[in-house]
């Protein structure tokens, strides 16, 4: 017969607290790996288990803030964080229209384009808008990818945003 040592009957606990929680995390059909920085709204990875079904947005591009003004230019659309907070309240209401929700995000593609003010991308004004539906709530983190691009489409575009989101079948 076997001698069982308190360090081994915490090994067994703790192995057991490991597949519970990886079994909770499982039932919602996404595994969140939060990034090394705590502060990060950013996941440093999501993982879609088996039996989730995948959803791929469209990128979505902002609505006219000023119609008034000619509609080729960022005048039309706003700045970076007025044209980010108008992309993803679209993304938020397509998402909506699908049964699913912000939280359902695991992918984020943003694509930037210089500020013909400044002449570089304002990725402060995206995080600042960003941050408005995505704000380091571990339940929305998502992967995310950023980049700088030369243009969009229309010239007063000055963000295009696409996601991937994941919902668990029931």
């Amino acid at each position: 017969m076997s001698k069982t040592t308190p360090f081994s009957g915490r090994v067994w606990l703790a192995s057991g607290l490991l597949l519970l929680a990886a079994t909770q995390v499982h039932a919602s059909g996404v595994v969140r790996h939060a990034s090394a920085n705590a502060n990060s709204p950013i996941a440093a990875a999501t993982q879609v288990a088996p039996g989730t079904t995948t959803f791929y947005l469209s990128g979505q591009v902002p609505a006219v803030q000023n119609d008034k003004a000619d509609p080729n230019s960022a005048e039309a659309f706003g700045d970076t964080k007025t044209q980010t907070i108008s992309v993803l309240n679209k993304i938020k209401a397509q998402l909506e229209s699908h049964g699913l929700a912000l939280n359902d995000v695991v992918k984020v593609q943003v694509y930037l384009v210089a500020d013909p003010k400044t002449g570089k991308m304002d990725f402060a004004g995206f995080s600042e808008g960003y941050a408005q539906f995505f704000g380091g709530d571990p339940r929305i983190l998502n992967a995310r990818s950023t980049m700088q691009v030369a243009g969009l489409v229309n010239p007063g575009w000055l963000v295009e945003i696409e996601v991937t989101a994941a919902k668990a079948l029931k």
